[in-house]
């Protein structure tokens, strides 16, 4: 009975985190599977990494610290564990498969870095807090609640963090990379250094608890940004394109908004509303993609952007030549 109370409290909190993070983009919501493939990478990959890395590094924490203390007692060892070689190598097993799939079409910029890393760390949280439930007995239903909304939410939280810096990385210089990455890395590793330091201490509990909640605020509020600021840029490559004949001018602020975009009353009759203004964020997306790219990657998303537009103004040709409903 444990298992399966386990294994749903596991689950399926974290998958409806997941929902919600989805849900997020206003702009361009990513193909689920995406999301999926994170996910699972973060619920299975990521922890065995994690597992093997952390036995590994520890070995040498550990002897630091006993000749530093000379103390053989577990008890530091354990919490040295938990503090330093745990942020470190689990940070570190989350976050490569972002580095793996950073040239993918799909991955546009720090919004998709914050959505794929935190289903990441949401997936993590998900393997992590099933392992804990197992091998609860007492006080069950009180560790379900901690680590279902704060636990699973802080690896969430440092992997949405360093996602967030490898999509805005990846339209940058090399040498910028190589300055964005490991501090996004850092970030992610020092947020989870604060919250397992506030876990392995009461008295620094309310402390952890506090240092959560606000930073949760402060990546809402960064995230709000970055979305804000994806739409400028698809916003002015959509009327670039506009005077290119590609699509209507007055058609943009429609595409553009979440509100206005819904009701598609804007839309000659014939044309499917959802594709059409899936095509011209995506044609928006693309094209900036294409200014700030180079190699292989500019010649794919020029590509992208030639076929986006002939779809775009092929919809708007057959909906213009075919015979008007009847009313």
């Amino acid at each position: 009975m444990i298992f399966f109370a386990s294994l749903f409290a596991a689950v399926v909190p974290m998958f409806l985190y997941v929902l919600i993070l989805w849900s997020m983009d206003r702009n361009e919501r990513d193909p689920f599977w995406m999301i999926i493939l994170n996910f699972v990478w973060g619920g299975t990959g990521a922890v065995l990494l994690a597992l093997i890395g952390s036995s590994l590094l520890q070995i040498p924490v550990s002897e630091i610290i006993v000749s530093a203390t000379h103390d053989t007692s577990s008890g530091l060892i354990d919490i040295s564990g938990a503090i330093i070689t745990a942020p470190v190598v689990e940070e570190f097993t989350k976050g490569i498969f972002l580095i793996v799939i950073l040239n993918s079409m799909n991955f546009d910029g720090v919004v998709d870095g914050v959505i794929y890393g935190g289903a990441i760390g949401l997936g993590f949280g998900m393997t992590e807090n099933f392992m804990y439930f197992i091998s609860t007995s007492e006080g069950w239903l009180s560790i379900v609640i901690i680590r279902t909304l704060f636990s699973g939410v802080l690896h969430m939280l440092t992997q949405a963090t360093f996602g967030g810096f490898v999509g805005y990385a990846k339209f940058k210089p090399k040498p910028l990379k190589f300055i964005l990455i490991p501090t996004g890395y850092f970030c992610a590793v020092a947020l989870h250094f604060c919250w397992n330091l506030s876990a392995s201490f009461s008295d620094l509990a309310p402390f952890g608890f506090l240092i959560l909640i606000l930073y949760s605020l402060g990546l809402f509020a960064a995230f709000q940004i970055a979305l804000y600021i994806e739409n400028r840029h698809i916003t002015r490559e959509l009327y670039e394109e506009s005077e290119a004949g590609v699509l209507p001018k007055e058609f943009i602020p429609f595409i553009t908004s979440v509100f206005r975009r819904k009701s598609f009353y804007w839309l000659p009759q014939g044309i499917n509303g959802k594709s059409y203004v899936k095509k011209a964020i995506t044609l928006g997306l693309r094209k900036f993609q294409f200014k700030h790219s180079v190699g292989l990657a500019n010649a794919k998303y020029k590509y992208e952007v030639d076929k986006l537009r002939y779809e775009l103004q092929k919809m708007l040709y057959d909906a213009t030549i075919s015979p008007q409903r009847s009313i």
